[in-house]
């Protein structure tokens, strides 16, 4: 998220599951497309967890 990201610059803190968080990733990625701004900041959240994920295993 880009300009609009209050998160970027704050404390981290675990909160969930690595199961969780890819649970989360796919079910952004189902909700975003293309054609409206939730729909971009979905896939565009998806994509900021998902960097922030170690490989599965």
């Amino acid at each position: 998220m880009d300009d609009d990201s209050p998160y970027i610059n704050e404390p981290r803190v675990p909160l969930i599951t690595l199961s969780e968080a890819r649970e989360t990733v796919d079910l952004l990625l189902s909700l975003g497309d293309d054609h409206t701004s939730d729909g971009r900041r979905a896939k565009q959240l998806a994509s900021d967890i998902a960097l922030r994920l170690p490989e599965p295993e």
